[in-house]
């Protein structure tokens, strides 16, 4: 398993969130993947490297140039508001919903964060672009590995992803690096590409981008969104509209789901996912299923996470791995490690 890792995975650090009304120190911290690195290299499972950087037209065939620039410029046009700003983070206050515009992009820089966001609980905050684009740098090199070589790769790296939009910010998630693995797969010649989505929490932003596309597959196995994040998106009956219709899956699970349940959703998934003919497969992998995990409401043990990667191997395509959510700092390293290496001895 070659690992790409995100050095910079660090600057982002946010001093606060706001959760059910309250503000409460992050769930989603810099201890997320230290934990998974710390366990990779006890292990010993492959190679861990640094990824090259890739230019900013890559990030520009899944998000817009407008959403790009905003990102790489909110921290500074967050000081300039006032220097007092540099001791405390830009989170949202003010969203353009239902019949407001959001075509118009306002010069307010309060405002500006509540068009690009979708939540108030996923701070930005000085390192957030550096941390962000080192992950993007990532996704796009452990895509390019396989047509290098690689059997399998793996995106160690924070903020996630796969709540990110085209043109958002949500759910802890600034660039949707599951979408830009699985572009760049396609630009490196894949005819179709599959992204599986193993998170407790939806990938509402990788639907999103690909929900009218019928070289992409998208299936998601999580929390039902009628009392779950991200809530309005996720339900089973958004199957893609257009040219991509049949091809988004939604599996929603209830509360309590345990592995019993949840493995007949995956073996669902991956009935589905066999009959597409996908030339290469991109796992959002979030192990907040985890019964231990703050933010869920499932049962995973960390044995089932072995199970997991073994079934996923039996899939036989190239397969990159993406590191989602999982809030359980404790356990977090042996459950993310314990799917690559279920994954890579079933091979």
């Amino acid at each position: 398993m070659l690992t790409f890792y995100n050095e910079q995975h660090g600057q982002h650090h946010g001093r606060g969130e706001f959760f059910r009304g309250a503000m409460v120190p992050c769930f989603e911290t810099p201890a997320r993947a230290d934990a998974v690195l710390a366990e990779l290299g006890r292990r010993g499972l492959g190679r861990i490297v640094t990824p090259q950087g890739v230019p900013l037209m890559s990030l520009e065939r899944i998000h817009t140039p407008r959403y790009l620039h905003f990102l790489r410029h909110a921290w500074s046009d967050w000081l300039a508001l006032d220097p007092a700003n540099a001791g405390r983070d830009a989170i949202p206050s003010v969203w353009p919903v239902r019949t407001l515009r959001h075509d118009i992009e306002p010069d307010n820089f309060s405002a500006k964060l509540g068009l690009y966001s979708m939540d108030s609980g996923t701070p930005l905050t000085a390192g957030t672009w550096t941390a962000a684009k080192t992950g993007a740098d990532c996704a796009v090199n452990a895509a390019h590995a396989l047509r290098l070589g690689e059997r399998a790769s793996f995106v160690l790296s924070r903020p996630p992803g796969h709540h990110a939009g085209a043109d958002f910010y949500g759910g802890y998630c600034f660039l949707n690096n599951a979408a830009l693995a699985a572009q760049h797969l396609l630009d490196d010649g894949a005819g179709k590409v599959a992204v599986l989505d193993l998170d407790y929490h939806h990938g509402n932003g990788t639907q999103s981008i690909f929900y009218s596309r019928a070289d992409v597959l998208f299936i998601s196995l999580h929390a039902d969104p009628r009392d779950e994040y991200p809530f309005y998106l996720g339900h089973a009956d958004e199957r893609g509209e257009g040219a991509g219709l049949g091809y988004n899956l939604n599996l929603p699970l209830p509360p309590g789901c345990g592995a019993q349940a949840w493995f007949a959703a995956l073996e669902t998934a991956c009935i589905r996912l066999a009959g597409f003919g996908a030339d290469a497969l991109v796992v959002s992998l979030g192990v907040d299923t985890f019964a231990g995990d703050p933010l869920s409401r499932f049962t995973l043990h960390s044995a089932d996470y072995l199970r997991l990667g073994e079934r996923l191997a039996y899939l036989g395509l190239p397969t990159v791995f993406i590191f989602e959510g999982g809030y359980a700092v404790k356990e977090l390293g042996v459950n993310v490690v314990n799917v690559l290496e279920g994954f890579e001895t079933a091979l």
